[in-house]
């Protein structure tokens, strides 16, 4: 199974949800990785760097999904605004950290992700989130 997954800055939800069907291209800064669930990982991420749970974030509705059906087809969704602030925010340290026990979480559900790779996801998005910020625009997730 391959899943391409694509992290991208864009201005509102009506430019992201724009690139449904091809993906945000060369249009918007964007980082792309392969072959894990992305969904899962933000709600992951946040509860691990916010303090949140799983059940908070279903019922805020996290993450929201701006394009597509949330089933075999692509979509979009955004990042939420406080897993962007605490990514932002967090030193290279907390983000290596965070990292491995995420990556520890994926290898118990049967989704390896090697803890080298895992640091390097985070980091580069924590990076593409600051970057965003500073345009003061948000993070959005495309899944093909």
């Amino acid at each position: 199974m391959s899943i391409s997954v694509k992290f991208f800055v864009a201005p509102d939800d009506t430019s992201a949800g724009l690139v449904l069907q091809t993906g945000p291209g060369r249009a918007f800064e964007s980082l792309s990785f392969r072959n894990f669930d992305s969904e899962d990982a933000v709600v992951e991420w946040e509860c691990l760097l916010a303090d949140g749970s799983v059940e908070e974030l279903v019922e805020a509705g996290e993450p929201r999904i701006v394009a597509g059906q949330d089933n075999d087809g692509c979509v979009v969704f955004a990042m939420s605004p406080r897993l962007s602030a605490v990514l932002a925010d967090a030193g290279h340290s907390r983000l290596r950290d965070i990292a491995a026990v995420w990556a520890q979480l994926r290898a118990e559900g049967d989704e390896a992700i090697d803890t080298e790779i895992a640091g390097a996801i985070v980091s580069n998005l924590a990076d593409l989130v600051s970057s965003a910020r500073r345009q003061n625009q948000s993070v959005y997730c495309w899944v093909a």
